[in-house]
């Protein structure tokens, strides 16, 4: 028994283990960096450290839309001829002409396939990193290219196309945009994922409904394809990327 009378105002300590006080610090600055987390938009578009394969390659992207906007239009006529992935290019330089074909934006920087270029490359970069990014967009561009320019070549020698269709002007980065969606698709959670492939789908079937240049068309739906193919191996490099952090 307790000889010393409890003395007022003070309550006898609990004889049970003490809970682990809340550490006020704590719980605010995980607060804080939540509500950076959620607060931080430029995360959408490129930067050197995070996403650099994207930012490098958009800025050779404004570079040339900018030499075709104010540059004389002969020289880039000329150069736009060179850098196309015609049947005659491919035939010769395919190599050399898939790359250079991928070094202009048909339609200027104003183009939605520009603005696409930026925010979902950005965003897959930032997931799967530049190699991987490089990689996609590149199978993407090469593979859809050929698949359209092919069957020009076989027509013509088939006499169903004129000899002109050898040179038909064909560059941009449409296609490489269009396989890098369908690959980021594959890394989103199961709404977001339909709900681009869905919308983004439907964009190119109505262009294509629209019969303005089906050969084009064709290869965007292609292109999307193609990205969705590589979600197997994107998961299973995300997956070892985890791992190894």
């Amino acid at each position: 028994m307790n000889a010393l009378p409890c003395q007022p105002g003070r309550r006898p300590a609990p004889s049970g283990p003490r809970a682990p006080a809340a550490d006020p610090g704590r719980a605010e600055s995980g607060g804080v960096r939540s509500r950076r987390v959620r607060a931080r938009p430029w995360r959408l578009l490129p930067d050197p450290r995070a996403t650099p394969f994207t930012f490098g390659y958009g800025l050779v992207l404004a570079a040339t839309s900018l030499l075709s906007r104010y540059a004389d239009p002969d020289t880039v006529d000329a150069l736009l001829r060179g850098s196309s992935t015609d049947v005659a290019h491919l035939a010769h330089n395919p190599v050399l002409v898939l790359v250079a074909s991928a070094l202009w934006i048909a339609g200027g920087i104003t183009s939605p396939y520009a603005i696409g270029f930026l925010l979902v490359l950005t965003a897959l970069e930032r997931r799967i990193g530049g190699w991987r990014t490089a990689g996609v967009f590149l199978l993407g561009h090469s593979v859809a290219t050929l698949a359209t320019e092919v069957p020009v070549g076989l027509s013509v020698l088939a006499g169903h196309l004129p000899d002109s269709s050898l040179h038909r002007l064909d560059y941009g980065i449409s296609f490489g945009v269009a396989a890098s969606v369908g690959a980021l698709a594959g890394l989103l959670t199961p709404w977001p994922r339909w709900a681009v492939l869905v919308g983004f789908g439907w964009m190119l079937v109505d262009d294509l409904i629209e019969f303005a240049d089906p050969m084009t068309n064709w290869g965007h739906l292609l292109a999307l394809l193609i990205g969705i193919s590589t979600w197997p191996l994107l998961g299973r490099g995300r997956r070892s990327q985890a791992r190894g952090a």
